[in-house]
């Protein structure tokens, strides 16, 4: 899972189960001003294998399991509309083309907003929201949302106290608490990732808030986070259209005292090219939370807004030489989800692995969903004593690299636990204790940051500046990614 700070990565989630005896985006309009002599050499890497993209009507495209569009050029006229359709990896979504890039239309990675007893679905490689509305030990809890900034599950705390709306997800900021009793709220999602998009990641979902004991009586469910895509010309981009991987919206509550779902935070949009032009739109905003009734909630004149918490905005990444026509207006107004630079391509041999191997000796599938929607990737016995160990397992990592490995509940606070590899350089391996609930589901993630240098090793450089550290990266059991982290703190993908 990431953290705040942006420097450490997770590789895969693993869901398991332990068995029981409308908001207003405000424009930011952002033009950049390049000298009229800047220049590059931008290669995208692009085979041109998919050929020509120039669709003629709206099109949802069915994403290849590698998440990569390997296409010659791409042309998306007005009034066209792209969508894509998630794969069973839920990977971002990667264009790259060989040649120029034109979009006068739109492409649309939204998360979906809460509906009755099912959270959003997550735009491509973003995340799904949490149901409303859980029956758990007496209560309606809602459930936290999939993702590094998942919004926690509000809850109904008593008569008197009243329902919890559920948090909103976090992404480039930490996600809105969920409204109601002041005693305990539907926290928030925390931020997570980096404006350097590296890896691409899409938003988290929003927490369902929380409702009495009565099946007539529903939290809304949270929103779905916006998906993530990345568009990669080896010549230049053009945008006169608009890209948007907005949050999905929380849901209303169903029935009397029950609270709203979370929103769903804003995904991720990079743009690499030579030139970037255009004067188009890039939307990432998050979705609001839903609203909360309390009619005949006691005392009812004390927890009137138990809504759901507003999900974090994305991120907005554009990199090109040349700037100079370039006037696209970003919403929401944040200058914290918005970076321009230049390209910074790389490529890295024997890519670093991280993977959870074993969940209390049970071996992990190779392919996991990682999501407390759905099916359990692993069933945890009730005969299972605790804590539970987790094997990691790491190839291409250097012995010694810490790794944390995290447990998030669907009801309940995340819980790191740490351990260290050991072994070889090529295969390595370390075992973390966790404690899990004594019921219910939970996602576990494994993160790591690693020094690129092993003792003896001759140094590794790029564009003249020596890498020093490596973070590897993967999403839902997909292949890593890997960032060079230079001397200086530079942060430059492998190129794939």
């Amino acid at each position: 899972m990431f953290l705040s700070d942006g420097e450490t990565s997770f590789d895969h989630l693993l869901m398991i189960k332990r068995l029981a005896a409308s908001v207003t985006l405000v424009l930011l309009l952002v033009r950049a001003i390049v000298p009229a002599h800047a220049q590059g050499n931008f290669s995208s890497g692009s085979t041109g294998t998919d050929g020509a993209f120039a669709p003629t009507a709206n099109i949802t495209v069915q994403l290849p399991e590698n998440g990569v569009f390997n296409y010659t050029t791409v042309n998306i006229p007005s009034g066209v509309t792209i969508t894509f359709k998630r794969n069973s990896k839920n990977a971002p979504v990667t264009i790259l083309a060989s040649g120029n890039v034109a979009i006068a239309g739109a492409i649309a990675l939204d998360g979906e907003g809460g509906a009755l007893h099912k959270g959003g679905t997550g735009g491509p490689g973003g995340f799904n929201g949490g149901a409303g509305g859980i029956i758990i030990d007496g209560y309606n809890l809602g459930t936290t949302g999939d993702g590094p900034g998942g919004g926690a599950g509000g809850r109904f705390v008593d008569p008197t106290n009243g329902p919890i709306g559920g948090g909103g997800a976090g992404f480039s900021l930490v996600g809105g608490n969920g409204g109601g009793s002041n005693q305990v709220m539907g926290v928030g999602g925390p931020r997570y990732g980096t404006n350097t998009l590296l890896p691409l990641i899409g938003g988290s979902g929003g927490g369902g808030g929380g409702s009495p004991l009565d099946s007539n009586f529903q939290g809304g469910s949270g929103g779905g986070g916006g998906g993530a895509i990345l568009i990669a010309s080896s010549g230049s981009i053009t945008l006169t259209g608009s890209i948007h991987a907005r949050g999905g919206a929380g849901s209303n509550a169903s029935g009397e005292c029950s609270a709203g779902g979370g929103g769903g935070s804003g995904g991720a949009i990079r743009l690499v090219a030579n030139a970037i032009t255009g004067s188009g739109t890039l939307d990432v905003g998050g979705g609001g939370g839903g609203g909360g009734s309390v009619f005949r909630c006691s005392p009812q004149p004390q927890y009137q807004h138990a809504n759901g918490g507003r999900g974090s905005s994305g991120f907005v990444r554009i990199e090109a030489f040349d700037l100079s026509s370039f006037s696209i207006a970003v919403a929401p107004n944040d200058s914290t989800a918005i970076s321009i630079t230049q390209p910074k391509p790389a490529i890295l041999p024997n890519a670093p692995q991280l993977t959870i191997a074993s969940v209390a000796g049970i071996t992990a599938p190779t392919s996991p969903r990682g999501s407390l929607s759905g099916a359990p990737d692993i069933v945890i016995p009730t005969t299972q004593t605790t804590p539970v160990p987790v094997v990691i397992q790491g190839a291409n990592l250097s012995v010694g690299t810490p790794v944390q490995v995290t447990v998030t509940p669907e009801n309940g606070a995340r819980t790191p636990v740490n351990c260290t590899l050991a072994g070889s350089q090529t295969s390595s391996t370390c075992t973390a204790n966790v404690l899990l609930p004594t019921t219910g589901l939970s996602v576990i993630s494994a993160t790591a940051t690693i020094e690129l240098m092993a003792a003896n090793a001759r140094p590794l450089f790029i564009n003249g500046e020596r890498v020093d550290r490596v973070e590897v990266a993967a999403v839902y059991g997909g292949a890593s990614e890997v960032t060079y982290i230079t001397r200086s703190g530079r942060r430059i993908k492998r190129a794939e």
